[in-house]
């Protein structure tokens, strides 16, 4: 490859040279697109089972090669091994329940008649897959995002092309080699690699788009689509709010703020990124917070050896966000209890927790997508939930409550679209359940059971006859006999008193 068809991919925490991928023009990614298009109908005539044994012999082939594939993710993502082996769960999680629940979602629905114009017919709504899907993911997970995408399009009966972001397409570019070339798949999932034109063709070329990322780049992605007329579903950026109440179970509380506002150094969109803390435990949680912070293992830890919690932020734009976020709140008052700085090498920010924040303070407001916990006192529920809802976003939140009553009366008056009691992040992996975005966070939802496939289908009303009769009551040719008799029958099924349905004049009416 040359210099201008070719990506570098660098880790983030050393700055070495992880490995070189295509930087794909439109003509290729039309290629590409056609190719998968063409062997869509023969994927979608295998029928529901006949797909799953497909992605569970992929799954397989991941699981047997995770040491590679996961240490592709480990470095060109720069994170912790822990933190990216996790992202083999959702490998896991995410195939076996839509391939185990593919057929039963796609079954054809049926109907129940609902009038004369319905009484002879069969009525079916039936699923058919958008032919081509493109699925375009941010450099967070290089592996957790489009599997929570790709295998439920794939289930549908669609192709796929995916467009992984430069930053990161080691680990997918190989997951997607692997269902090309080790497993004998259908070819029917491709990966163009490349910049901002890469991902511009797919969105040019496709039939449907799901798009992770910045609420920015969503929203141009969601006027071209609209321009093409084809659907979108747009999972875009968060600020959520951990609700923290003076009845909270303290530990778990503490524990849950750090995993989900430091996880992968923060770097997730359903991160916690403010905390609203009432005045009676707000000294205590925030005592114990920094302490249980300032034993937390940053780094870029050797494949396989779990000896540090979190590592680099992915790129040096991240970095300012971070930097400019701490610096603006210190000027406007806010305290740096512990933290807040950057290491001396590799993309490393230090756990910062921050106090004495308020909604004036740009960490209070923007996405920050960094290892940063600003914490802010509040008198009771209503001014937490006032303040957690002074927001532009609405993806998650979490409510840490010992009581039922209080996590249920605070939670539903959260505006956004996932609220966790007494957790952080874990609604995204219930499946059953709904993953989307409220305000700016975003359209549509990813999982929420059948929808998690259906998402990816174009809905048919299917009606059939159950009697084949030579004519219709309302056919030509017109008469009046037919009219007389229709009309009857009309007034007979549609009204609903004996005297109009017999064509008598209402009591009363002259």
């Amino acid at each position: 490859m040359s210099t201008e068809e070719k990506l570098e991919v660098r880790n983030p925490a050393d700055g070495s040279i992880v490995g070189v991928v295509a930087d794909m023009s439109a003509d290729q990614v039309n290629e590409l697109a056609a190719g998968l298009r063409s062997a869509q109908p023969a994927w979608e005539e295998l029928g529901p089972k006949g797909r799953a044994r497909h992605l569970l012999n992929w799954l397989d082939w991941i699981v047997d090669n995770q040491d590679h594939i996961f240490g592709l993710v480990h470095r060109e993502a720069g994170k912790s091994w822990g933190d990216a082996q996790i992202e083999l769960m959702v490998c896991m999680e995410v195939i076996n329940y839509f391939a185990k629940h593919g057929a039963e979602f796609l079954a054809d629905e049926t109907r129940r008649p609902h009038g004369p114009a319905s009484m002879t017919k069969n009525l079916k709504i039936r699923y058919r897959p958008y032919e081509l899907v493109g699925v375009i993911t941010p450099w967070n997970y290089p592996l957790g995002m489009p599997m929570l995408d790709v295998p439920q399009a794939l289930m549908a009966g669609a192709a796929v092309l995916s467009k992984p972001s430069e930053e990161t397409p080691l680990g997918w570019a190989e997951c997607v080699r692997g269902w090309n070339e080790e497993i004998s798949a259908p070819p029917v999932l491709g990966c163009a690699t490349g910049r901002g034109r890469t991902g511009k063709a797919v969105v040019d070329l496709v039939d449907m788009v799901q798009f992770t990322g910045s609420t920015k780049t969503g929203r141009q992605i969601g006027i071209r689509c609209a321009e093409r007329l084809i659907p979108a579903s747009l999972e875009l950026g968060g600020k959520d709010a951990m609700i923290v109440l003076s009845d909270a179970p303290m530990q778990r509380a503490v524990r849950g703020a750090i995993w989900g506002g430091l996880f992968n150094s923060g770097q997730s969109c359903v991160a916690v990124e403010r905390i609203y803390v009432e005045e009676p435990v707000y000294e205590e949680f925030t005592s114990r917070l920094v302490e249980e912070v300032n034993t937390l293992r940053q780094g870029h830890d050797a494949q396989g050896s779990f000896s540090t919690e979190f590592g680099a932020l992915a790129n040096e734009g991240q970095m300012a966000i971070v930097e400019r976020h701490v610096t603006d709140a210190v000027e406007r008052g806010a305290r740096v209890l512990t933290g807040g700085k950057r290491a001396g090498h590799g993309l490393f920010y230090s756990p910062t927790v921050l106090v004495d924040v308020d909604h004036t303070m740009a960490c209070m407001r923007e996405e920050t997508f960094g290892p940063l916990l600003p914490i802010m006192k509040v008198s009771g529920e209503d001014e937490a939930v006032a303040l957690a809802n002074d927001s532009n976003y609405g993806l998650a939140s979490s409510v840490w409550t010992t009581s039922n009553e209080r996590a249920d009366r605070v939670g539903r008056r959260i505006e956004a679209g996932g609220v966790n009691i007494n957790n952080a992040m874990t609604h995204v992996f219930q499946f059953p359940l709904p993953m989307g975005g409220w305000k700016e966070s975003g359209l549509g939802h990813r999982m929420g059971g059948p929808d998690g496939i259906r998402k990816y289908c174009r809905k048919q009303a299917f009606v059939s006859e159950k009697v084949n009769l030579k004519n219709e009551m309302h056919w030509y040719p017109y008469t009046p006999l037919k009219a007389l008799f229709t009309s009857r029958l009309l007034r007979l099924i549609e009204l609903h008193d004996w005297r109009r349905r017999l064509g008598l004049k209402p009591k009363g009416n002259r």
